[in-house]
Order: structure tokens, then C-alpha cells, then sequence
């Protein structure tokens, strides 16, 4: 049996991609027999305590608390840069290195400070692309042999099964920040002239004051339950992701389990896992509008290639292969 210290102080702060990853892990971890999971968690929510949490936390109780057991887990790259036992980091991107612009001060000073000895740190970093292990390499110089890739997954509610929302719509998910490259996408979707198509936008406010219109076509929804955001899936006429970077692209494996067509921006990541998505240039919205318009077109056939696609990427997959990383690192 392995004890593992698990950092859970995402859930604290957020619900989008990070978070869910967690949730998911952390219940398909509870049906793996040989590892016994603790979850220690920083648990203020104001954003006031985020340098507390970044240099306190992370760098001083979190590895004092994990100092008895057989592997730390921080599911983020925010992790200590010493432990006394051996120290698993996930990485979902690299944004913060690979586009500073897009980030407030804080966190793009602590990133170029923290991230590099982080990844020295750790005894293994997993990488949850193929891509993303590749901008360890380039960007922290991490060695080929201390990186795992371990894919992301999809489960309920998401599945094609179940009722879908009405109305006619567009759906677009993720934190309303730089990154999201929620005006371009606005933009192709005005330009694309979809007969009354409403444009419905899911994701908390971020930060960089990016504006979400209320009127001509678009609005947006906040954060909704996944039960909600699975019922919108199901029910979109396709769903646009248009992110100028990712580290995997969580929501665009969510809308292909789902059944709805989508239209991805043309990134690397993408690329690995996705099928009934049709690929845009998401600096150009004419090449987003001409995606939308696309995409309606062949919404059934798209959408059959995406469930078919998604229903092999599970969250027990992800738990065996994290289970195989804690292992090799214990042993």
C-alpha cells in the first residue's frame, strides 16, 4: 500500500480544467486497492491569499505535511521546490512561460522564478500531452526521462445520453480571460451570419477584463453545474474553442463525449486526441467563421467521429497510469 500526499487546494479556488482533472482523479483513484490517499488543502479562497498560499503553503507546510508518506502529488505546477519524499507535478501547460502576456504580475514573476526549480524538484513531472512534455523540454530544459505523459479523460455526465438545451446556439466554454480569445471568436461568429444563432458563453470571469457582450447575438451564462454544461453540449449546434494556446483543450474531449460537432483552434495538442473537430486559425475570424459554418453543416457526421473518439479516454485510465508514476518513484 502507498501513501500518497495529494494537494487538493485547486478545488479551492476553481472549478474550471485544473479542478476538474483533480475531481476526477481523485475518484478513480479511490478504486485503485494500492494506494491510500491523503489530501491536504490550502483552503482560503481570496485572491488576497494567493501569494500566502504560492510561498507559505507550497513552499513550507505542504511538504512538512506530506514528510510521511510515500509520494507528494501536486496536481498543478504550483508545488514545492524541496521535499523530503518523492514529489510527482503534474503539467497541464506552459502558458505562463510560453505567453507572459496573458497573465497577471504575480503570477508571471512567481512562474519565472518558481517553475524551474520545481521540475528540478520533482522526481517525475507528468505531462498531460505529448506536447506539453515537449514544452518541458524546450522551456525548463526537463529531461526526456523524468517525464510521463499521462492524457486527460472524459466521464460522466458527459455522454451523448440525456437531454439537451434548447434553442438554436453556439457553445463556447472556458475562463473569460486573454487566452480564451473570446473577441476573435465573437468576431467569426458575427461574420459567419448563422440565421439567428445565439452565441452562449460558459466560464467564470478571469481576469484581464475581457469583455462579454450581452447583446447582439451573444450572451453569457457564467459558471453552470456539469450536469448544465452537458445538457448545453448536447444541445449546441456545435461548440467553438478558439484558445490561442493549450496544454490539452479539456472541453473540447468534453463536447466530443457529448456528441456535439466542434470547432477547435489548430493547436498541437488538439491534434492527439480529437476527431469530429474541425481545426481553425484562431488569429483569423474569418477562419473561425468559415469552421462555424463548416462545422453546422456536418454536425451529425462530426458528432458520431467525436463520441467514438472519446469513449476510449476514461478517468480509471488516468488513475492506473498516475497509480504506475506513484509506484515507479516509491519503489
Amino acid at each position: 500500500m502507498l501513501d500518497v500526499a495529494l494537494d487538493t487546494s485547486p478545488l479551492a479556488l476553481t472549478r474550471a480544467g485544473t479542478a476538474r482533472y483533480l475531481r476526477e482523479l481523485l475518484d478513480a483513484l479511490g478504486h485503485e486497492p494500492e494506494v491510500r490517499i491523503h489530501q491536504h488543502s490550502f483552503r482560503a479562497r481570496s485572491r488576497l491569499a494567493v501569494p500566502v498560499r504560492d510561498v507559505g503553503w507550497y513552499l513550507g507546510a505542504l511538504p512538512a505535511l506530506a514528510r510521511n508518506a510515500d509520494v507528494l502529488h501536486c496536481p498543478t505546477f504550483r508545488a514545492p521546490v524541496r521535499s523530503g519524499v518523492p514529489l510527482v507535478v503534474t503539467f497541464h501547460d506552459l502558458a505562463v512561460l510560453r505567453h507572459p502576456e496573458a497573465f497577471n504580475a504575480w503570477t508571471r514573476n512567481y512562474s519565472r522564478a518558481v517553475l524551474p526549480r520545481v521540475a528540478r524538484a520533482a522526481t517525475r513531472l507528468i505531462a498531460v500531452s505529448a506536447f506539453t512534455a515537449q514544452e518541458l523540454v524546450d522551456l525548463l530544459d526537463v529531461p526526456e526521462e523524468k517525464i510521463r505523459v499521462v492524457r486527460n479523460a472524459v466521464g460522466e455526465p458527459f455522454s451523448p445520453t440525456g437531454q439537451g438545451a434548447e434553442g438554436e446556439y453556439v457553445l463556447a466554454v472556458g475562463t473569460i480571460e486573454p487566452r480564451k480569445n473570446l473577441p476573435a471568436l465573437v468576431e467569426g461568429f458575427r461574420r459567419a451570419s448563422l440565421n439567428g444563432c445565439e452565441l452562449r458563453i460558459v466560464g467564470r470571469r478571469g481576469w484581464g477584463n475581457v469583455d462579454t457582450p450581452p447583446s447582439d447575438g451573444v450572451r453569457w451564462l457564467g459558471e453552470v453545474s456539469d450536469a448544465e454544461l452537458a445538457r448545453l453540449y448536447r444541445g449546441a449546434r456545435c461548440t467553438a474553442y478558439v484558445s490561442l494556446y493549450e496544454g490539452f483543450g479539456l472541453p473540447v474531449l468534453e463536447a466530443m463525449a457529448c456528441g456535439s460537432a466542434v470547432v477547435a483552434a489548430d493547436l498541437p495538442p488538439i491534434h492527439e486526441f480529437a476527431a469530429g473537430v474541425v481545426t481553425v486559425d484562431p488569429h483569423d475570424p474569418d477562419s473561425i467563421a468559415a469552421g462555424l459554418t463548416e462545422a453546422l453543416s456536418r454536425r451529425e457526421e462530426l458528432g458520431r467521429e467525436g463520441r467514438r473518439a472519446a469513449a476510449g479516454l476514461d478517468w480509471p485510465r488516468v488513475a492506473r497510469d498516475t497509480v504506475a508514476v506513484y509506484r515507479e518513484v516509491a519503489a
